[in-house]
């Protein structure tokens, strides 16, 4: 089953990047078009948009993977362990209930969007809004699983507090204090 999920999310990585080049490659190339040869490719305006629009939301569900969304922890890991524990549950449990409504909406969107074509492509608008049924599910998926093994015990105290610290790295270098200089140990000459 693992391997399956790995695939599928290697799958989506390609669609990111996939999406991104195409994105690229349509608004540089109508950008060239319109400045050097005073024409331009009508689709192109169209298409980069809704690549835009897939790869938002095919990477939110690949930083959903790899707990990539931005939290502050400043509260949670100064609670205890059941404080810890609590904090995620309501946590997973309000994104399972926004993923829920996110699938609702598509499917309530879903009749207006089948018959809805986009003026420039001419293709029906429920091939770009359609995605939301995907993020919904896999995104929901995610929440079930992490509820899953909270309320089995097969989280760990680190695992509790689901927010990946800053990719900043620090700099080594002390403060100076307003009093003067400080020596490789960090203390005044």
């Amino acid at each position: 089953m693992q391997k399956l999920v790995d695939l599928f999310f290697k799958l989506l990585e390609l669609l990111v990047v996939l999406a991104l080049v195409a994105m690229v490659i349509m608004v540089f190339g109508n950008v060239v078009l319109r400045y050097g040869f005073n024409s331009g490719i009508t689709v192109s305006d169209e298409m980069s948009r809704y690549c835009f629009i897939w790869l938002t939301y095919i990477g939110a569900m690949i930083a959903m993977r790899e707990g990539g969304h931005l939290g502050v922890d400043t509260l949670v890991k100064h609670l205890p362990v059941m404080g810890k524990k609590v904090c995620l549950f309501a946590s997973e449990a309000l994104m399972l209930l926004c993923n829920g409504l996110f699938v609702l909406g598509t499917w309530k969107m879903h009749d207006l969007q089948v018959t809805n074509v986009s003026p420039v492509v001419g293709i029906s608008m429920i091939w770009i809004y359609g995605i939301g049924y995907v993020v919904g599910i896999v995104m929901a998926l995610f929440n079930l699983s992490v509820l899953y093994r909270l309320l089995t015990g097969q989280l760990s105290e680190e695992e509790l507090v689901q927010v990946v610290e800053s990719e900043d790295v620090p700099h080594s270098v002390p403060v100076q204090p307003a009093g003067g200089l400080l020596n490789d140990a960090g203390a005044r000459p």
